[in-house]
C-alpha cells in the first residue's frame, strides 16, 4: 500500500499529543481521517474539529464502518479494547503510531532525532524552531505544543524531520521504544535516568533502549550526547558515527562558560573545542536549557546554520506550552503550567525559577499522577525535590488503584520528609480546596506553580479566576 494512496485511516485513541498531531498531518497529505477516544475534550478535540477530523465518543467496532485502509493504534491502547479486537479479528491493517510517522514521512527525510528522559521537548521544539527561522521549512513532531502553533506537528517542504524521540513503547502488539522507529541521521541524547516504571524494571533497561537507538545511527550521521551525564557517556563508545559531547565539563566538545540568569531568560558563552564562538540568550530558565541549548546549537552547526542566524534564532524562541508556562498574573501572582513529573524535573525546575527571582516566594502545587510517580520508586527523590520552593501543596495521588497499595507514592511520608527539611508543605483533598488555600494566602510578588503531566484539574484557570474574585 503506498503512503501516497489516498487511504481513509482511523485513529484509535487520537486525542493525545501525538496522535493527534499525526492525524492532523496525514490530513494535510488528502487522507480522509477519522478516530475515536474515551475522553474528547480541548484542546485536541478543537484542533481536530477545526481540521474536519470526526472523531467519535468511546470505543466501539461501529466506528470501523465503513473499513478502514489502515488503522493507528495509540499505546494508550489494551487488548480488550473493543476496537482494537475488531481490528485484530477482522485483520485489517493497523500499525503503531511511530510505524506510521515513519511509514508516511520519514523515508527519504533526513531525521534529527532528540530523546532523554528530561528535556526532550523543549529541545525538540528550539531544534525546529532555529531551523524553521533559518528557511529551511523542516518537519517537526513535537511531544508538547509550542507556543503559538496549534498542535506540536508541522508538515515542511523541507529535507530536515525533527522529531521528539520517545523511549516509551510503541503499542501493546509492539514493545520496542518508539525513538526505534524514526531513521535517525542525527540523535541528541539529553541524559538517561530511570523513568517509566510501568514498561522498565531497571535502569540498565532503559540504557539498553538507548544503546538500541545509537546503533541506527548511520555512519555518516551525528551523535549529540551530553557529557555531563555518567548513563550518556557509558554509551559513546558503541558509536559507529561521529560523537560531539555538550555539557559543562572541560572536555566536551560545546560547552558553556560565565551562564547569566535573569526575570528575561538565561545568557551565556558557547565555547567551541575550547574556542569561544560568542554570546547566546534564550527566555528560559535553569541550567538543564543551557545544556538544552548547547545541544541544538551542535545540531545547527552541523547541518551547516551559520553562527549568527543560530544565536539570532535561539533569542527569538517563544517558548512551550506548559514547560513553566506563564499561564497569568492577577494582583501581582503570577501562575505557571508545568509538565514536570519526574523528581528531576521538578527539582531542576524550580531551581531554574529560584535563580530567576531570588528573593521570590515560591510554591509548589504537586499532582503526582503518572505511572511512575503514583509508585513508591520516587519516595526519597520527592522528599528533596522541592528544596527550591517556599511552599509546598501536593494533590492526592491519581488514580491510585493503578498502583499496587504496596508500591505506591505516600504522600503522608512524603509531607513528613518535606517538613523534615524545613517545607511549609500539606496535603489538601482535591482541586478546590487548593484553589482556596492559594487564594487565600498568595501575595503580590508569589510565583505558583502548577506541576502535573495532566490536565490537573483545569486548576490553572480556576485559580487565575478565584485572585479575580470571579472563581466558579
Amino acid at each position: 500500500m503506498s503512503p501516497r494512496s489516498p487511504l481513509h485511516i482511523h485513529f484509535i485513541a487520537i486525542c493525545g499529543t501525538g496522535m493527534g498531531a499525526l492525524a492532523v498531518m496525514l490530513k494535510s497529505q488528502g487522507h480522509h481521517v477519522t478516530g475515536s477516544d474515551r475522553d474528547v475534550y480541548p484542546p485536541m478535540s478543537t484542533v481536530l474539529e477545526r481540521q474536519g477530523i470526526p472523531v467519535s465518543q468511546g470505543f466501539d467496532p461501529a466506528h470501523l464502518e465503513p473499513a478502514p485502509d489502515l488503522v493507528v493504534i495509540g499505546n494508550a491502547v489494551s487488548r480488550g479494547n473493543p476496537e482494537a479486537e475488531a481490528v485484530l479479528d477482522r485483520k485489517t491493517r493497523y500499525l503503531s503510531m511511530p510505524e506510521a510517522l515513519k511509514e508516511f514521512f520519514l523515508w527519504g527525510k533526513r531525521s534529527l532525532v532528540v530523546t532523554g528522559t528530561h528535556g526532550k521537548t523543549t529541545t525538540t521544539a528550539l531544534l525546529a524552531w532555529t531551523i524553521d527561522r533559518a528557511g529551511l521549512d523542516p518537519s517537526a513532531i513535537i511531544g508538547g505544543v509550542p507556543v503559538d502553533w496549534e498542535t506540536g506537528a508541522k508538515l515542511g517542504q523541507g529535507e530536515y524531520f525533527v522529531l521528539e524521540g520517545d523511549e516509551y513503547d510503541s503499542a501493546f502488539f509492539d514493545k520496542r521504544a518508539k525513538f526505534l522507529h524514526y531513521l535517525p541521521e542525527i540523535v541528541v541524547i539529553n541524559n538517561i535516568e530511570f523513568d517509566h516504571a510501568d514498561i522498565y524494571g531497571s535502569l540498565d533497561e532503559i540504557v539498553l533502549a538507548f544503546k538500541r537507538l545509537i546503533n541506527l545511527i548511520p555512519r555518516n550521521g551525528l551523535l549529540v550526547a551530553n557529557g555531563d551525564d555518567p548513563a550518556v557517556r557509558s554509551l559513546l563508545s558503541g558509536a559507529f558515527c561521529p560523537v560531539h559531547t555538550f555539557g559543562f565539563g572541560l572536555d566536551a566538545r560545546w560547552a558553556a562558560r560565565d551562564i547569566r540568569v535573569s526575570p528575561a531568560g538565561t545568557g551565556f558563552e558557547v565555547l567551541d573545542d575550547g574556542r569561544s564562538r560568542g554570546q547566546v540568550s534564550v527566555p528560559l530558565y535553569g541550567e538543564h536549557n543551557v545544556q538544552n541549548t548547547l545541544a541544538v546549537i551542535a545540531v545547527a552547526d552541523a547541518i551547516g546554520l551559520s553562527w549568527k542566524t543560530t544565536s539570532d534564532n535561539l533569542r527569538s524562541f517563544p517558548g512551550v506550552k506548559r514547560r513553566l508556562e506563564v499561564r497569568g498574573v492577577v494582583n501581582g501572582v503570577t501562575v505557571y503550567d508545568d509538565f514536570a513529573h519526574h523528581p528531576t524535573a521538578v527539582d531542576v525546575t524550580l531551581r531554574a525559577l529560584r535563580a530567576a527571582y531570588p528573593a521570590a516566594r515560591i510554591w509548589a502545587v504537586f499532582e503526582p499522577r503518572t505511572a511512575t510517580t503514583i509508585r513508591r520508586v520516587f519516595q526519597d527523590a520527592y522528599g528533596r525535590a522541592f528544596d527550591a520552593a517556599d511552599r509546598v501543596v501536593l494533590a492526592p495521588v491519581f488514580n491510585p488503584h493503578k498502583a499496587p497499595e504496596d508500591n505506591r507514592l505516600s504522600i503522608e511520608r512524603l509531607i513528613a520528609d518535606l517538613r523534615q527539611r524545613g517545607k511549609d508543605a500539606i496535603q489538601l483533598p482535591d482541586i478546590p480546596a487548593i484553589v482556596e488555600h492559594l487564594a487565600e494566602r498568595t501575595q503580590p510578588g508569589d510565583h505558583v506553580v502548577f506541576m502535573s503531566n495532566g490536565g490537573f484539574g483545569g486548576i490553572h484557570e480556576r485559580f487565575l479566576g478565584a485572585l479575580r474574585g470571579n472563581d466558579t
